[in-house]
């Protein structure tokens, strides 16, 4: 069996390539856009790097009623996508927090660049050792994060510990589906030392055992397979985008979406968006 630090080690390189930031911004310029007075809808392509997007971090905002007074810490929070939105959308404070270091330079660079520096920040960090003190943040959110984390009881004791009493944990995950395993490479793992999927039961146990009250618990899982038609659909008619998710994983992301569409379709995965409270 792996290490924690073997874990870390294989999850950190599965992320990373070198240049990130650089990579980012010459596929922004191929795409034609202007890179001194770059926007959120410019970076959408590859801006929130999980099923359905925008659409879905919205969703689960309003479940999570986030507004201007709130403090949000965003773990897993990739290139700084779900964070900007949140602070542009909904004029609120959010700091991000992510294990592989090149995604939060790259976060900060574009956050940089779209104005929403001075409403976001970033941590390199391990979520089950969140350096933020107790009852700090009125929002935990994470999207598309456990995954790829193993050590999920002291992941939701952190989550638990850093919100304020009556403080609001919001998900939108990845679980195990009911028919069998997973099939590889996926856009979070490559192989199946780095992937650590909850069942719905699970999940539910975790966060009860954590301490939260399980406030709201909604199966998107249909919704996630007709956006991967759409999105498969998109790409038979115009190609692949200069600006999309095989910048970030590299030139076999075709495959990881592939059988991520096979997977969400033969039931092997399913997503839930859940809202709990402290």
């Amino acid at each position: 069996m792996a290490t924690p630090t073997q874990v870390s080690e294989s999850v950190q390189a599965h992320y990373t390539r070198s240049g990130l930031g650089d990579l980012i911004l010459a596929a922004l310029e191929r795409a034609g856009k202007n890179l001194n007075r770059l926007t959120p809808e410019d970076l959408a392509p590859i801006d929130e790097f999980h099923i359905r997007g925008r659409a879905a971090t919205l969703e689960l905002a309003r479940a999570a009623k986030v507004d201007a007074t709130k403090r949000v810490l965003d773990v897993g929070s990739g290139v700084g996508g779900t964070s900007r939105c949140l602070a542009r959308e909904f004029g609120c404070r959010v700091t991000g927090i992510d294990l592989t270091e090149e995604y939060c330079s790259a976060a900060a660079m574009l956050s940089d660049r779209t104005g929403l520096g001075e409403l976001v920040d970033y941590r390199h960090g391990d979520a089950t050792s969140l350096p933020f003190p107790d009852a700090s943040v009125d929002i935990v959110w994470t999207e598309h994060a456990a995954m790829n984390i193993p050590d999920k009881p002291r992941l939701y004791q952190e989550m638990y510990r850093v919100l304020k009493p009556g403080g609001t944990l919001a998900i939108y995950d990845i679980l195990a589906g009911p028919s069998g395993p997973v099939l590889f490479p996926v856009p979070w793992a490559r192989t199946p030392e780095a992937s650590f999927l909850a069942t719905p039961d699970e999940l539910r146990s975790l966060l009860k055992a954590a301490g939260f009250e399980i406030e709201s618990w909604l199966d998107t899982t249909d919704a996630a397979r007709a956006w991967f038609v759409a999105l498969a659909e998109k790409i038979r008619k115009e190609g692949v985008a200069p600006l999309g998710f095989h910048v970030l994983l590299g030139s076999d992301f075709p495959a990881m979406a592939q059988n991520q569409r096979r997977n969400l379709e033969e039931a092997r995965i399913v997503l839930a968006q859940i809202v709990a409270r402290r």
